[in-house]
């Protein structure tokens, strides 16, 4: 596999960063309802671990932080963007919104803790069915306080599963900062079960993250996805990030110093300040026409409607 440049890198992160800050213009304009939770300052994990793995047969699981994991994985902002403005045109037609998103092998549910289950079950179907793939899927560090997780940990490793955990260890579950909510190291508890460990938080539970590169997490996700793919075994890959923007879009009650200090190490700038200024501006330039244009076209769709979807459907009532 030949690595990303640099400006991939920096292609694919600017992109999920314009994009989710566009969702939060479409709110402001009355444009966009319900809820959304983006990965602003995380987008160094989903685009690293993502381009680590085989997109043609492995799985990918999310939570409801998922619009950076799921450009990363198939790049098409276009059914995003109709997605979250309820859309027919939307990646699942407008009615999963930004929590309940598929696509291919990739698969969102903000239920959380919920999704691991399900992925250690999907890793059991590909062991069985031999077909190769392994199966990964992404925690938050709040996730770590539900019980479901070391079930489905203790399994993975008990019936040596294909599975990577990635854990996003943004230091807050919602509004509740991780030194309140976890005793010990969250890299640990994987460890109990016998689970392979690679720890890139380096610190105790309440230090606050560095600015992540993208390359570094991408070189820790190709030794953990070889590992799980030669072995058959579980693999545990910590990751230190920060949510730079709300839980959504606008329940923030941090303090400003700590914002502006984590703003100061924005993985977007750490990779950007590898390229030469004019390359970084046509990327940022490509990434905001595309986002533009993938909005005026869902807007310019007609909205999904509870009946013509319920018309299309597979199932259908008795």
């Amino acid at each position: 596999m030949t690595p990303p440049t640099d400006a991939q890198f920096y292609a694919q992160m600017t992109l999920i960063r314009q994009t989710e800050q566009a969702f939060f213009d479409l709110y402001a304009r009355g444009l966009m309802a319900g809820t959304v939770h983006t990965s602003i300052g995380q987008e160094a994990g989903a685009v690293g671990v993502i381009a680590a793995l085989d997109r043609k047969c492995d799985v990918i699981f999310s939570n409801h932080r998922a619009h950076g994991h799921f450009l990363a994985y198939c790049d098409d902002v276009e059914g995003l963007v109709a997605e979250l403005l309820g859309r027919r045109t939307g990646v699942v037609g407008g009615v999963g919104g930004t929590q309940h998103l598929h696509t291919r092998n990739l698969y969102t549910n903000g239920i959380q803790g919920g999704i691991v289950p399900n992925a250690v079950g999907a890793a059991l179907a590909e062991k069985l069915d031999g077909s190769g793939a392994i199966v990964t899927v992404f925690l938050g560090d709040g996730t770590m306080g539900e019980g479901v997780v070391y079930e489905s940990m203790n399994l993975a490793a008990l019936w040596q599963l294909p599975v990577l955990f990635v854990l996003e260890d943004n230091h807050y579950a919602q509004s509740t900062p991780k030194h309140l909510e976890h005793a010990g190291s969250l890299a640990d508890r994987p460890r109990a079960f016998g689970i392979a460990t690679h720890d890139l938080t380096g610190g105790p539970a309440h230090t606050m993250a560095g600015a992540l590169d993208v390359t570094e997490v991408y070189a820790a996700a190709c030794t953990a996805a070889a590992y799980v793919r030669e072995h058959s075994a579980p693999y545990f890959l910590a990751l230190p990030t920060y949510r730079l923007a709300p839980h959504s879009k606008g329940d923030d009650t941090r303090q400003s110093d700590e914002l502006a200090a984590a703003w100061s190490r924005d993985p977007l700038e750490r990779i950007g300040g590898r390229l030469e200024p004019g390359e970084r501006a046509q990327l940022d330039v490509t990434a905001a026409n595309r986002v533009r244009q993938a909005i005026d076209a869902a807007l310019a769709e007609a909205p999904q409607s509870l009946t013509d979807f319920a018309a299309g459907a597979r199932w259908q009532p008795a």
